[in-house]
């Protein structure tokens, strides 16, 4: 077993994705804000995949200790660079879910629900009844149980296929198309700090990430098959939890039409 065939294994999966109805769903300056305003749950967690990857392939405690894989340890701390302190618009240095806070604020949409989250999320001390308690969604309720579950029973492998295959991989493709539709409908809103965010995203994750994402998964499975088996069951789980997301969003979008 090998990335092609891991890649052939979710095929189905990724093609529901990349059709998926959402896409055509974000006409309006509304729209955009519903998306938005859904979709950072997915920025925010994809944050916390990236740092338990950190946390299990360095060395992130004292006193410290080299890790067995120099070269894991190589790739994961060159996207977590890009990733938790990247160059804004403006130069400055921002994680990329800062700037897509930012961006959000920029454009009108709200940051209201998922600052209250995380604002629980502190309080409570306890990421799986925070996502019980909240008033979320029940798609984005599942899809971030999901992740935290991997964080915290995932071994690294398995932590790397959610964040590879069930994220990374898919970014470009899927902002390229929504990107699209911006500037195909929204022309006149200013969205300059928005489309950055992707394309920095399209630029860093088609040329750089995602090549070194596939690198780490084959380090880290190299020749073992129950690696592989288990990469491969993750990332379908993943994907799945992702076209959820993707359904919770297009549905939230469609009762904000309804009710107009």
């Amino acid at each position: 077993m090998n990335i092609q065939h891991i890649n052939d294994s979710i095929d189905r999966q990724k093609n529901i994705l990349l059709q998926h109805p959402l896409y055509d769903k974000v006409k309006t300056i509304e729209d955009l804000h519903v998306f938005l305003e859904g979709h950072v749950y997915a920025v925010w967690d994809f944050m916390s995949l990236l740092k338990a990857l950190q946390a299990k392939l360095t060395c992130t405690t004292t006193p410290w200790f080299p890790t067995t894989n120099p070269q894991t340890r190589y790739l994961i701390n060159e996207i977590v660079l890009a990733e938790e302190t990247d160059l804004t618009l403006e130069g400055k240095r921002q994680s990329h879910y800062e700037m897509y806070i930012e961006a959000m604020q920029d454009c009108g949409a709200s940051t209201t629900e998922i600052e209250h989250f995380l604002g629980q999320v502190d309080s409570l001390k306890n990421i799986f009844v925070a996502i019980k308690t909240s008033s979320l969604h029940p798609g984005i309720k599942s899809f971030l149980d999901f992740t935290f579950n991997v964080i915290d029973h995932g071994k690294p492998h398995e932590i790397a296929a959610a964040f590879t295959f069930g994220r990374e991989d898919l970014i470009p493709n899927m902002f390229t198309s929504i990107i699209k539709r911006f500037q195909e409908n929204l022309v006149d809103t200013d969205l300059r700090k928005l489309v950055y965010y992707f394309e920095r995203h399209i630029e860093l994750d088609a040329d750089e990430h995602g090549p070194m994402a596939m690198e780490m998964i084959t380090e880290l499975c190299e020749n073992d098959p129950v690696k592989w088996r288990e990469v491969e069951e993750v990332s379908i789980l993943a994907l799945e939890k992702r076209i959820g997301l993707w359904n919770a969003i297009e549905e939230h979008i469609s009762e904000k039409v309804t009710l107009a």
